[in-house]
């Protein structure tokens, strides 16, 4: 599935995105309760594969993620 044009273009302008393995995730509503803070607002528009994958992470973080997925890269 390519990712639709618009919906990236609006989680750029007006969200935070992260990208992991070519897959978009929209975390504009998760920032908040980041346990980590703003910390995810780090690597937001850009590739977010190694800090994802860092320890501090729970594993409930994998089953998370996909509540995220807007498309593929």
């Amino acid at each position: 599935m390519e990712i639709d044009v618009i919906v990236l273009i609006l989680a750029v302008l007006f969200g935070a995105f992260v990208l992991i393995s070519d897959m978009v995730y929209d975390v504009t509503l998760y920032v908040e309760e980041h346990p980590g803070g703003d910390a995810i607002l780090a690597h937001a528009g850009d590739d977010s594969i190694e800090g994802f994958f860092k320890p501090q992470h729970a594993t409930r973080v994998f089953d998370m993620i996909d509540d995220f997925y807007i498309g593929d890269l």
